[in-house]
């Protein structure tokens, strides 16, 4: 399962508009997204699943919390702990990709209208390509 969404916005500060977080439970999936990524030109970038981030989305109150804040308001490992939160609810083979920088208003692409990118269409489409063994004109 691939889910292609921004929860926190904190991805766009680790890797600004040029590339989606890519966060993922299976080495293989990640291997054939980031080949995908190479022949469609849709970039990603893997970030971490630490153990420790589990501890980011502990509540009080609740089986899991949804938002992860530190003292002040900040936040905190905001990409990774968005993550994690949605690997709680997974057993099976998953990828999320973080599209908080690549979804809006990225200028340096031709083929990106003004507005919303579309980004991850090119990317998912290469990824089943990929699987039948095709590829992108």
């Amino acid at each position: 399962m691939i889910d292609v969404a921004t929860l926190t916005g904190a991805c766009v500060v680790a890797l600004g508009k040029e590339a989606a977080g890519l966060f993922s439970n299976s080495s293989e999936l990640v291997e054939k997204l980031e080949a995908a990524s190479r022949a469609s030109g849709e970039r990603v970038w893997e970030l971490p699943l630490y153990e420790e981030y589990k501890r980011l989305i502990k509540s009080d109150v609740a089986d899991i919390g949804n938002s992860v804040l530190a003292r002040g308001g900040s936040p905190q490992a905001g990409a990774p702990a968005g993550a994690v939160f949605l690997q709680e609810f997974v057993s099976y083979p998953w990828a999320h990709l973080d599209i908080a920088g690549t979804a809006y208003d990225v200028e340096t692409r031709a083929y990106n209208p003004k507005g919303a990118t579309g980004y991850g269409v090119r990317l998912l489409t290469q990824l089943l390509l990929n699987e039948v063994g095709r590829s992108m004109p």
